[in-house]
């Protein structure tokens, strides 16, 4: 199973001090504990627009997308956690294969539970490792390509179990690792012995999905698709597609930030599409998995009032901050999970809106040699490290262990970050401790807080990461 993303931060531990709020046009001070528990944040600090108005340069360009495509060419080819479908070779062996699966769908060593509390026994595991079907792979195979057709949960093993370290919770399904959206090229390399699943390779991922998520076709199909001009990319937290009977693959389907979707622009405005006048819609061209499997494309509609753009936004911190706060208070989703995203999911969905690339997890986040990071080892001093964090601009990415968030500015010289984070302990200034439970996406100073009883999280910084030159 992958490493913990967020699952390490049950709690932000802050020390406040015991000084009385201010009287500020801002609303609370930095160091006030409103009713929330969450000090220094009020309803002003909750807007993207109180962030942006205390950048000098909120909309200057912060890498064009000639340096974006060519940051993400050079993602693709120098980290090992990213996957060139393009680059791979015509006939795939079963070492590799094998290899892939192993790497993932690995047996669970230690007691887990089901979503209502039960041992998960012996036998059940069992099962899951007979349902790989790893002898069943082939010495030699031809390369297979599909499109994601719907959100489609990427799974550990091929099983929709859902599984936990202890009994109570039922947040962290061990088994969840990510989502792919509508359109996302994949190699499909294997089928779990029950024919119901397929072990997937996307650009980001390699896991095992439910068939019915993907559709196979030739890899002219597949990569004509991706590469096809006018598109629409969908900029809001989540959008879906007007209803159809017609076709019901493409009723109401969940499109979500970053997704991006090319434009049917061939077709005679005063004809109906799946039923409907097309003139106050975009006419999208989505991906349709037929009886057998197989790739066809259909047209859908995606209201013209929905929030998309014509292409990738600018990277500015204006559209970093903006795109980051449209999912305040969105539900913490481990691997993607209950409709939503975890820490890692979400900075990278927000940068995926703008065009830029990243690896999935905050392990290889924090350490891609692709993306430029400061790294921070036990060699560095807490006053090097405050430095840093002093010194942290808009949409920098802070990497403790298990979680990152990202920076939405300096307020009276303290950086605030906002997170997908599952709660929040501090210590009250008459050394009493607080929690609140957040488990959602939320913005909280990053400074001073305690990552444990003898750490700050300024100790436990393990890397920053800057997307700029």
């Amino acid at each position: 199973m992958r490493l913990p993303m967020c699952a390490a931060l049950l709690a932000l531990a802050f020390t406040v001090s015991a000084a009385p709020a201010r009287d500020r046009v801002d609303s609370v001070s930095t160091t006030a504990v409103p009713p929330s528990g969450v000090m220094g944040v009020g309803d002003a600090q909750l807007t993207p627009e109180y962030w942006i108005s205390l950048q000098k340069q909120p909309n200057r360009e912060i890498l064009s997308r000639a340096e974006i495509d060519a940051e993400n060419a050079r993602l693709l080819k120098v980290d090992p956690s990213m996957h060139d479908l393009r680059a791979l070779p015509p006939t795939l062996t079963r070492e590799q294969v094998t290899d892939w699966i192993k790497q993932l769908s690995e047996r669970p060593a230690k007691p887990m539970y089901d979503v209502a509390g039960e041992l998960v026994t012996s036998a059940t595991f069992d099962a899951m490792v007979d349902n790989l079907a790893l002898s069943d792979i082939p010495a030699q195979q031809p390369t297979r390509y599909g499109l994601v057709v719907q959100r489609a949960s990427f799974r550990t093993f091929p099983s929709s179990l859902r599984v936990f370290s202890r009994k109570g919770d039922t947040d962290i399904d061990r088994f969840q690792e990510t989502a792919e959206f509508p359109g996302v090229p994949v190699v499909i390399v294997h089928a779990s012995r029950d024919g119901k699943w397929l072990f997937v390779v996307s650009p980001r991922y390699a896991a095992w999905t439910e068939k019915e998520n993907v559709a196979e076709g030739s890899a002219a199909q597949v990569f004509g698709y991706a590469d096809k001009k006018p598109y629409r990319v969908i900029t809001g937290p989540t959008e879906r597609t007007v209803f159809t009977r017609e076709v019901p693959g493409v009723s109401q389907l969940q499109l979500d930030m970053s997704t991006r979707a090319p434009l049917l622009t061939d077709l005679q405005p005063d004809l109906p599409v799946n039923g409907q006048t097309p003139y106050a819609a975009y006419t999208l061209e989505l991906p349709l998995r037929d009886a057998d499997g197989k790739l066809g494309f259909t047209p859908a509609l995606l209201q013209k009032n929905t929030d998309s753009a014509p292409e990738y936004l600018p990277l500015t911190q204006a559209n970093i901050v903006r795109q980051a706060f449209k999912f305040l208070g969105e539900r913490y989703g481990w691997g993607h999970g209950y409709n939503g995203r975890d820490c890692s999911g979400f900075v990278s969905d927000v940068y995926r809106s703008m065009g830029v690339q990243m690896p999935r997890n905050t392990s290889k986040q924090a350490i891609s040699p692709a993306l430029e990071h400061r790294a921070f080892t036990e060699a560095d001093s807490r006053e090097t490290r405050l430095k840093a964090a002093h010194a942290l601009q808009v949409g920098d990415l802070v990497y403790i262990p298990g979680h990152v968030m990202m920076v939405i500015g300096q307020r009276d010289g303290e950086p605030y970050v906002i997170h997908d984070v599952l709660g929040m302990t501090y210590r009250k200034s008459d050394g009493s401790t607080g929690h609140v439970r957040l488990n959602a996406v939320s913005v909280t100073p990053l400074l001073p807080n305690q990552f444990n009883d003898h750490q700050t999280y300024v100790d436990r910084m393990t890397s920053i990461v800057r997307i700029r030159h």
